[in-house]
Formats: structure tokens, C-alpha cells, sequence
């Protein structure tokens, strides 16, 4: 396998990714003190391996938590997250995170090169200099930083091409998924869409499943084969894009496609914590 290229053995399987009826709440200090504060309610959803998955929906409505379920940063109360098949709650930590990388919405890069950052995690597991390097710089040519960035400073960069060096970073562990959390949230159009430049090419190109976080239509329509509508912690529709947004068939989906939804809450009055019917699926005569 090509260096910075992702593993791709595994892509006959159906699902390279599972969540089953995955629950998370939050709150509830020792003592009884502070109300329990339910962030997700009964999750459930499949990524096919080699897809562009996205997951949507306004502000606080649990995305960010739900991406780090699948590479086991957060744990759900109940519920299960499979990788091929296997229960992440009973894996290697370090071999999940090397199979599942993770892309944050801020780079957060260390102090030193760029070449230090992309190669730290190698250099972490004793990976010898030549083949960090060479794994490195085919990393970065991927995100499109050619072998004159290696050497400069990373607080040196503007923050689209930080975003891109923290990408070639989870990349150059080879991974087989990689989480994407609303990486260009921080970023200028120019930037942000080179950023998806990138995630596409990723997808396509080398075969890198995906899972985007994305509050955005436009972005959701450009990299997505299939997405999952989250409203206030609760999965509301899932379907292929862009038939998902042109013909919803949840009520919900269409008020959050017309921005009719409060940020911050998911619904209209109500966060993941509101126990009215219309807080979810319930409130369309759903479960």
C-alpha cells in the first residue's frame, strides 16, 4: 500500500460502521445535584465501507458527541458502536484510533514543524525517520502542502492550512474511516472549500470512508452519499443526498432545511433535554 493511502482490504463488507440504539446523557452530579440532561436518545444508523456519511442538523443538536462515540472518545450509557463488527467499548484503543481517525473543527496543531506534526503519532510508535518522512510528505501532497511546507513553523500558517496539515495528520496513520468535525467551521469560503476539495478526493479518489458533521446544506450536498438528520438527539430521517433535502419526508428535516429551527436547541423551544412531544420523532406520530 502506497504511503498516506487508506486501507481498503475491508471494503466488501456491508457496514464499516455501526451504531445501535446508542444513548448518552449528561448531568446528574453525585449527590442528586443537577438535572440529567439526555444529549442522545436511541441512535441508530449504518455507514457503508468507502462512503461519504454526513451528519446534520442544527446547533446542539448532538453531532459532535454522536462522531465521538465512533471512535470511542465518548461512551454511550447504552447502546453499542461497531467497527467491522466489532464492539468499539472491547477494542485496542490505540488500534481503534489508528482504524478511526478523528479531524476536529479546530487544528490544534503542537509547537514545532509541520513536518513534527504530521509524523508525531509515527514517531510516538518508533517508526524510523525515513519511513516517517516519506509517509509524511505523501500525507501532505494529499491535502495539497508540498514538500516546502515540511520545515516551516505551523504557527506560521494560515488556519485553512493548519486545517490541512491536521488532516494530514489523522491520515498518516492510514486510516480506514475518517471523522470529520465540522473542519471548516473556522475557515473563509477560499479556504473552506478547498477543504472539501480535499475531503472529496479523500473519498473518491483514495477510498477513505467518511463521516461529516455538518450544519450546512451546501457542504452536506457536495461531499455526501448519504445523510442522517440529528434533532434534538434524536436521528429524525437518514437518506441519500441530495433526494433527502429535495423531498424530505420528516417534518422536522424540512423545518431544519428552511432554518426554522432554533440553534442551540434542535427544536423550536426545547434542547435535548425536552420532553415535549415535538422535541422528536414522536412529535410526527413516531417513536
Amino acid at each position: 500500500m502506497e504511503a498516506g493511502e487508506a486501507i481498503t482490504e475491508s471494503r466488501g463488507n456491508a457496514h464499516k460502521l455501526e451504531v445501535v440504539a446508542a444513548s448518552l446523557q449528561r448531568g446528574g452530579r453525585a449527590g442528586g445535584i443537577g438535572a440529567v440532561r439526555p444529549v442522545l436518545r436511541d441512535v441508530s444508523f449504518s455507514v457503508r465501507s468507502g462512503e461519504a456519511f454526513g451528519i446534520i442538523g442544527p446547533s446542539g443538536a448532538g453531532k459532535t458527541t454522536l462522531l465521538r462515540l465512533l471512535n470511542g472518545l465518548e461512551t454511550p450509557d447504552r447502546g453499542s458502536v461497531l467497527v467491522d463488527g466489532e464492539d468499539v467499548a472491547r477494542m485496542d484503543v490505540l488500534d481503534l484510533r489508528r482504524r478511526v481517525g478523528m479531524v476536529f473543527q479546530s487544528p490544534a496543531l503542537f509547537p514545532g514543524t509541520v513536518g513534527s506534526n504530521v509524523c508525531y503519532s509515527l514517531a510516538i510508535r518508533g517508526i524510523p525517520d525515513d519511513e516517517r518522512e516519506c509517509r509524511g510528505l505523501a500525507c501532505l501532497g494529499r491535502v495539497g502542502l508540498w514538500d516546502e511546507f515540511w520545515d516551516r513553523s505551523a504557527s506560521e500558517l494560515s488556519q485553512g492550512e493548519q486545517q490541512r496539515v491536521a488532516i494530514a495528520r489523522a491520515l498518516v496513520n492510514e486510516p480506514e474511516v475518517l471523522l470529520m468535525d465540522e473542519p471548516t467551521s473556522a475557515l473563509d469560503p477560499t479556504s473552506a472549500s478547498r477543504i472539501l476539495s480535499v475531503v472529496r478526493s479523500l473519498n473518491r479518489d483514495v477510498g477513505v470512508t467518511i463521516v461529516f458533521v455538518t450544519h450546512l446544506m451546501h457542504q452536506a450536498r457536495e461531499v455526501c452519499d448519504r445523510a442522517l438528520v440529528l434533532v434534538g438527539g434524536r436521528s429524525v430521517e437518514e437518506g441519500h443526498v441530495p433526494g433527502l433535502f429535495e423531498d424530505p419526508r420528516s417534518e422536522l428535516t424540512r423545518r431544519f432545511i428552511a432554518g426554522e429551527l432554533d440553534a442551540g436547541s434542535g427544536t423550536p423551544g426545547g434542547g435535548p433535554d425536552c420532553g415535549r412531544a415535538d422535541c422528536g420523532p414522536a412529535g410526527e406520530g413516531g417513536a
